[in-house]
């Protein structure tokens, strides 16, 4: 097992799955070609249905061969093969579907003759329909309850997130967390939902279509073992550059400073919560609530004001991301914080 673990390796997912005796993988999330026509750098993405329905169902059979009884299987498939993956994996794998989700995103692709795609489906699979690991603690977000109703009956721990996933866009060419040399990257915070839901720290996840390393720099980023398989070289050697030059989202103990990891986990836990920078900053009750999930998540003790000066200095930056953006101009209490967040690292 040695040489998978940790590691990003050229070649057919399917040989090299099914060359493997022992079951390793807590986490296996696939991103397949969906047979759109994508230009891929190996992979001719327009193959004959029953060719693609056939590929599909071994490479799901070698990945589930590999899965442990106690893993989770997700699967990212565009429409047309959606019922394929589904009908593959509960009556041939004898898997069980916990959630159908649909990841919603802006910036879709744009049509001539019919309405645009804007979503993507993520199939959330399970070996043992009761022994599984899922950390709903980590997952919770700021409810309506709380949020815009201040109701007293709201769980102080805020709800689960909504099986339809509109908090993250499709990572387009201008977008600085875009690499440049994959024609459709994932962004980083799905993946860091996924993993953070169905592993533990020093679990193992895998990605049998690395492409644009997504997958394995978020499970490094969380200190999770991976392993990543991609047919094309280039891919691999890219993905490879992008893990050693990726920071680590948890930091150890010591001084609290605002890192690259950490200021990618709040916009990532901001957007997850689709509250704006103005509610939270006229909010006390609601930016206490944001400060202790985003602590509990972190394990750190940020307090409300170190929060709000980091989300403005991450706005005025333009690095909060494409949501979420505040409404207001030239408000004075955000350019005070503004100012005083300049300073810090």
């Amino acid at each position: 097992m040695d040489k998978l673990l940790n590691k990003i390796i050229a070649g057919d997912c399917i040989e090299i799955l099914n060359g493997i005796k022992e079951p390793f993988a807590d986490l296996i999330f696939a991103d397949p070609p969906f047979n759109i026509g994508y230009k891929y750098d190996k992979y001719h993405d327009k193959q004959k249905k029953e060719y693609y329905i056939d590929w599909t169902k071994k490479w799901m059979t070698a990945c589930n061969n590999i899965l442990k009884p106690a893993g989770s299987f997700y699967i990212a498939i565009g429409d047309d093969y959606a019922a394929s993956v589904k009908t593959i994996a509960e009556d041939e794998l004898k898997l069980f579907c916990r959630n159908w989700i649909v990841w919603h995103y802006t910036f879709g692709q744009q049509m001539k003759n019919k309405f645009a795609r804007s979503h993507t489906h993520i199939f959330y699979f399970v070996k043992d329909k009761k022994q599984f690991t899922f950390n709903d603690n980590v997952l919770r977000v700021i409810s309506d309850r709380q949020k815009i109703y201040n109701d007293k009956r709201a769980n102080p721990e805020g709800k689960m997130p909504d099986d339809v996933w509109n908090e993250y866009p499709r990572l387009c060419g201008t977008f600085e967390e875009r690499t440049g040399w994959h024609p459709c990257q994932m962004p980083e915070s799905i993946l860091a939902r996924i993993i953070r839901a169905s592993t533990h720290e020093g679990d193992w996840v895998l990605d049998p279509f690395n492409g644009s390393g997504t997958t394995t720099v978020v499970a490094h980023k969380l200190l999770r073992n991976y392993t990543g398989i991609d047919i094309s070289k280039k891919y691999v050697t890219e993905a490879i550059k992008r893990i050693k030059n990726s920071s680590l989202a948890v930091e150890g103990e010591g001084k609290l400073e605002w890192t690259e990891g950490l200021n990618n986990e709040l916009k990532w836990f901001y957007h997850e919560n689709k509250i704006t920078t103005e509610e939270l900053m006229d909010s006390e009750e609601l930016l206490g609530i944001f400060t202790y999930k985003f602590n509990e998540r972190m394990k750190k003790v940020f307090t409300p004001e170190d929060i709000t000066k980091r989300l403005v200095y991450l706005r005025k930056s333009g690095k909060l991301g494409p949501l979420g953006y505040s409404r207001k101009q030239n408000n004075e209490k955000e350019t005070s914080l503004w100012e005083s967040g300049m300073t810090q690292k």
